[in-house]
Order: C-alpha cells, then structure tokens, then sequence
C-alpha cells in the first residue's frame, strides 16, 4: 500500500470518529446513559472483530514463551475511556470541538512519546514539530472557540435530518 493510499485510509476513518461519537450520544440518550452506549459500542465492535478472527482463522494464544506486563492491558481501557468521553461531552461540545481536542491531545501525548522514546525509536520533537502541534492548536481554539457562547437547548433544530 503506498503511502499517499494508507493516509486517504486514515482520513476515511477518521471521518467516522465524530459520527461514531453522535450515534453513541444518540443511543446513549435511548438507553441508560453515555456509559451504557459506549459498552454497547465497543460490544458490537467486539463481536465484528471477533468475526474477523473467525473468518481469518487467526489465534488469540500468545507466542510460546511470550510475557506481558501488567501495563499491556492499558490500551482497551484507554480505549473504553475514550469512546466513554466523547459519548458523554459530544452533546455539550458538539463533534468539530471533541475532534479538534481530542487531536491536539494525541498530537501533544504523540510528540512527546517520540521525543522521550516511550515504546518506539526516539524521535525527537524539533521546531517543524513542535510548530505543526502549535498550529493544530490555533485550529482547535478556531473550531471550539471557547470564548462563543454555547447553543440553547431550547434552540430550533434543524429539519430534514435523517439520523433524529
């Protein structure tokens, strides 16, 4: 896969994300909370990639030998948190705003991970970087823009959408 194809496959799935977050909120509305559609989200998640597994014939059994750390099961649990939080606030902050944040946060969290080596090569955060994150940053409080004030609840929505 070239890289000019994998970085239009990470812009596709990135355009899920905020509507993910919407339909998470939506059913979180229709069910008991924010928490229980997340649950609900990454259980019908579980079940697609455990399909996959199937299909694919692939082992969940670790390589003989293999040892993890206590730590390895982070990554589902900063996962749940993450789906749990957008689900709870995209309603408050609206899908543009958690993206924007949620991006500057792994931008900021990624040069800093390079930089000190966490897990991976080093990759030190020179000015270009530290410059691209700073941008991302303008974009963000542009998006968000903290200083408007929020919509009313009671406001006018908008007709003709077909995800009410």
């Amino acid at each position: 896969m070239s890289a000019w194809l994998a970085m239009a496959v990470v812009v596709l799935v990135g355009t899920l994300l905020p509507l993910q977050g919407l339909i998470n909120a939506r059913l979180g509305d229709g069910i008991h909370g924010p928490v229980a559609a997340a649950f609900v989200s990454f259980l019908v998640g579980t079940v697609m990639l455990g399909l996959y597994l199937l299909a694919t014939r692939t082992s969940l059994m670790p390589e003989p030998g293999a040892k993890f750390p206590a730590w390895i099961w982070l990554g589902g649990a900063f996962g749940a948190l993450y789906v749990a939080v957008f689900t709870l606030l995209v309603p408050r902050l609206g899908a543009a705003s958690m993206i924007c944040l949620s991006v500057f946060g792994q931008v900021t969290a990624s040069l800093l991970l390079d930089h000190y080596g966490v897990l991976q090569a080093q990759r030190p955060a020179d000015w270009t970087r530290i410059l691209g994150a700073l941008l991302v940053l303008a974009g963000v409080l542009l998006v968000a823009a903290p200083w408007r004030s929020p919509p009313r609840a009671d406001a006018p929505q908008p007709s003709g959408s077909s995800l009410r």
